[in-house]
């Protein structure tokens, strides 16, 4: 620190903020716990009522407590999908506004779903696979209307993730699949290549069950290498 360093005066909500921060992340207060009423706040830190507000509002914003009308606030159970939820409309902003982001973005995913498809075919009972048999069934039942069938390939896609057993790596498949819905809600209905959809999840399946994990990772590239295609086809048609 140099001495002609300023020394910043924190707002009073900062400070509200960050001891009742402290309360949570030293499990003071847990998951389910109530916090205390506004005018035990005031009289406890000596300060006004718009400040605890302030400072409540900031902690229900990250998804730490949660605030309804007439009742304490809430101490919340923070899990990775409540948390990559918190990222859900910078990560839209940015995507709409780069399309290097876009780009970037789908080669995470590639990069990603290829692990999680491995992970499958090495993991999976049979309970697991006729979970995703189920949800082919439901989402070949849904061709023509392009909401449920996306929503059933979304589904698709994070069951495969959750049969790694870790929830972080579901989270992650949910929040990327629901960042790149809007870029391809109608595409697939759009362009009449549902069947191939319908059938690159076969084939993933049957790996899976094969427990092929190189079988595997082949059939899920080259089924997003094809909706890659179909993201570059929609924009180029819809530029023209």
């Amino acid at each position: 620190m140099t001495a002609s360093e300023p020394i910043v005066r924190r707002k009073l909500s900062d400070e509200v903020f960050s001891r009742l921060e402290r309360m949570i992340t030293s499990g003071e207060l847990g998951p389910g716990d109530d916090l205390p009423s506004e005018r035990e706040l005031m009289e406890r830190f000596g300060v006004g009522r718009p400040a605890i507000r302030e400072a409540m509002q900031a902690l229900a914003n990250l998804g730490l407590v949660a605030i309804s009308h007439g009742e304490r606030a809430k101490v919340l159970q923070v899990s990775a999908r409540s948390l990559l939820r918190q990222v859900d409309l910078p990560a839209k902003i940015m995507l709409s506004s780069s399309t290097d982001s876009l780009e970037h973005l789908k080669s995470a995913r590639i990069f990603f779903e290829r692990g999680m498809v491995r992970e499958a075919a090495e993991k999976a009972t049979a309970e697991e696979i006729a979970g995703l048999h189920s949800i082919l069934d439901h989402q070949r039942a849904k061709q023509g209307d392009s909401d449920a069938f996306i929503a059933a390939d979304m589904a698709f896609h994070t069951r495969i993730a959750a049969i790694s057993g870790n929830p972080i790596y579901a989270a992650v498949s949910e929040a990327m699949l629901g960042w790149l819905k809007e870029y391809h809600t109608e595409v697939l209905i759009w362009t009449g290549k549902e069947n191939f959809t319908l059938d690159e999840h076969e084939e993933i399946i049957e790996r899976i069950t094969a427990h092929d994990p190189d079988g595997a990772e082949k059939a899920m590239i080259k089924h997003l290498e094809r909706s890659r295609a179909l993201y570059t086809q929609r924009a180029a048609v819809g530029a023209a």
